[in-house]
């Protein structure tokens, strides 16, 4: 085997990244969709209230944070491609500007729930706003460890620590990015939108 079929058979192994962080998405996609069961099941119940206090949700927020996640999965996704093309400065740069996306969301989503607290409202308001609180917030915290993972995941790009041959902690910071991702764009539509 020759070391261009070697390396283009590691370039598209399926799935990307560590094997382990699949076996964390795994289980971490487990537990959202427990508490999004929890979400419809309780909801279903109780239709009247959440439909009456979703209407009270920032919209435009969520839009713009439904911006900000999917335009950080498209930089990540250009990062993983200069990688791939042995390029480690342009790798950095995408995934630092998905990194300013990632800010972007976590200062919209604290501005919601600065605004929230400030009007008294809390876990124990109501059925409604304990989901909303719980749903977002765990996510929230989601966000904040994918880009604790990408930062070092620019770091050590920067230092030359990935090349075209060898990026398998590339692949595995975009995997956790994406499932970020995905998770926002299930819980948006199910917490702000559904009716």
């Amino acid at each position: 085997m020759t070391a261009a079929v070697a390396v283009a058979e590691k370039q598209n192994r399926y799935p990307p990244g560590d094997l382990v962080i699949w076996i964390f998405i795994l289980a971490e996609l487990l537990v959202f969709a427990a508490f999004f069961s929890a979400y419809a099941f309780t909801r279903m119940n109780n239709v009247e209230l959440f439909n009456e206090f979703q209407q009270n949700l920032d919209r435009q927020a969520a839009l713009i944070n439904t911006f900000a996640l999917i335009t950080s999965s498209y930089f990540v996704v250009r990062a993983v491609s200069a990688i791939r093309e042995g390029n480690s400065q342009h790798c950095v740069r995408w995934l630092l500007a998905a990194l300013v996306m990632g800010v972007v969301f976590l200062l919209v989503k604290g501005g919601e729930y600065s605004h929230y607290f400030g009007e008294g409202i809390n876990l124990s308001t109501n059925t409604f706003y304990m989901f909303y609180i719980s749903l977002t917030f765990f996510h929230f915290m989601h966000v904040i460890m994918g880009m604790v993972i990408l930062a070092a995941v620019a770091i050590k790009a920067q230092q030359g620590g990935y090349s075209a041959e060898e990026h398998t902690g590339v692949e595995t910071g975009a995997s956790y990015w994406h499932m970020v991702d995905l998770l926002w764009l299930i819980l948006f539509p199910l917490v702000y939108v559904m009716r």
